[in-house]
């Protein structure tokens, strides 16, 4: 059931709030204009770079051969990356002739989750209704339950055991001839589930330590029954599990081991609060292709004026797809925080009226209409300040395309400020009629 709590704000003090609101909007104006900025120059910064790197790099044909004519090039090459290191998780027991191993945990947590909705009042007052909902979810670390809202969730949250996560990579994994370096290690993605086969002595032990606090939490025995099964959590994990054999299931009381899964709970089914699930996976060799700097028997980021650049992919890939894929990329986060910054400059528009509209809340259909009014012309203005901050610092960075900006912002402000809507349409007028004259 969903737990509601309300507020009243009175009309004095939304007032001196509103004060704060004006500062505020100031400050994200200033914010939103800094971001702005660098983030065009940024685009071209990263652009400049991606066109010197594709310029100077090369494509390395045979990288199972060394040779020295490619010593200090940035080049495009594809190999297997392999390795001979076996890597250990010591806590369990873990050995895997692999690149990586990856221990990831997730807690069955009850998780707070609210919703405002708020309303004037005639006299200026405002009254918050919050709703408050709790639901058990899988999440990475425990979630503190204390503060939750609702008292008949209070100290609800506990856990099984608490383990942390772990990512090991192999030191050594060979690209032909060469050997990769350790940020080019961490970007290969190609995982899989380990099978697991922990030793039968250390399941009985961590059975006896999670039995013993499941008994001190919850005062149930370790003979009590489990709970009646239910729909298992679809997610990713269970994916993995599946892709592997489970002829290594071992189910204890509250230790469960299947695939590549460690589950703690009575029952991995029915997931309860405290449970904990662990799953193991490894990084497999596979095909990758890179783009960096030879540096003897390994690789490193190439330096530009610009900024460094190095880079792996996964599969074979041309050196013009990656270059492509990257400008896209650089694109795309451009736009992102392009419309960031513009929303930002908008709100703050809008702060900066919020003492007036905060006034007016004492008849709440004045306020209303104010602002609607504030909302309409924070956008124009919004709009137009940020297309004229983003022409600046083009013409800064690319004169060319920042002067076209600037016009396209000039004409904004022509068509709302002074009437050019309408002068267009007179325009548009005497040219339907010109020829009705002849």
């Amino acid at each position: 059931m969903a737990y509601q709590e309300k507020t009243t704000t009175g009309y004095g003090t939304r007032v001196g709030n509103s004060l704060k609101s004006v500062l505020m909007g100031f400050v994200m104006i200033i914010g939103a204009t800094i971001l702005l900025f660098w983030n065009e120059f940024n685009y071209v910064k990263q652009d400049n770079k991606l066109d010197a790197v594709q310029e100077a790099c090369v494509d390395m044909p045979n990288p199972e051969k060394k040779s020295a004519e490619f010593e200090g090039e940035v080049v495009c090459a594809t190999a297997m990356a392999t390795t001979e290191e076996v890597l250990t998780d010591q806590e369990f027991g873990i050995s895997e002739n692999a690149i990586g191993l990856i221990r990831k945990v997730e807690y069955y947590q009850y998780v707070e989750h609210s919703e405002s909705k708020s309303e004037d009042k005639l006299g200026g007052k405002e009254e918050t209704t919050t709703t408050y909902t709790y639901k058990p979810e899988w999440v990475s670390s425990p979630v503190n339950s204390a503060d939750f809202k609702d008292p008949a969730y209070q100290n609800k949250n506990f856990t099984l055991a608490q383990v942390e996560e772990q990512k090991v990579y192999a030191k050594n994994v060979s690209f032909g001839a060469y050997v990769l370096s350790e940020s080019l290690i961490s970007s290969i993605s190609s995982k899989e589930a380990v099978e697991l086969n922990v030793n039968p002595q250390l399941l009985q032990s961590i059975n006896t330590s999670v039995a013993n606090t499941f008994f001190a939490v919850r005062g149930v025995s370790a003979g009590a029954a489990a709970p009646a099964p239910q729909p298992a959590v679809a997610d990713s994990t269970a994916a993995a599990a599946d892709s592997v054999a489970t002829n290594n299931k071992v189910d204890l009381e509250y230790v469960h081991q299947a695939g590549n899964t460690l589950y703690y709970g009575r029952s991995a089914n029915a997931p309860e609060i405290g449970d904990v699930r662990i799953t193991f996976e490894k990084v497999v060799p596979a095909k990758v292709t890179i783009i960096a700097q030879v540096d003897g028997n390994t690789f490193k980021s190439y330096k530009t004026k610009y900024g460094s650049y190095q880079t792996l992919r996964m599969g074979k890939m041309t050196s013009e797809e990656i270059f492509q894929d990257d400008h896209e990329s650089n694109s795309m986060w451009t736009w992102i925080l392009r419309i960031v910054g513009i929303l930002l400059v908008i709100s703050g528009i809008k702060s900066l009226f919020s003492f007036v509209e905060t006034l007016l809340k004492v008849v709440p259909f004045l306020s209303s209409l104010f602002a609607f009014g504030v909302g309409i012309i924070s956008t124009i203005v919004g709009l137009v300040y940020s297309l004229i901050v983003i022409a600046i610092a083009w013409v800064l960075a690319r004169p060319l395309v920042g002067i076209l900006i600037l016009v396209v912002a000039g004409l904004l402000i022509w068509v709302f400020a002074f009437n050019g809507k309408k002068k267009l349409a007179e325009l548009a007028n005497k040219g339907k009629a010109a020829p009705a004259a002849e």
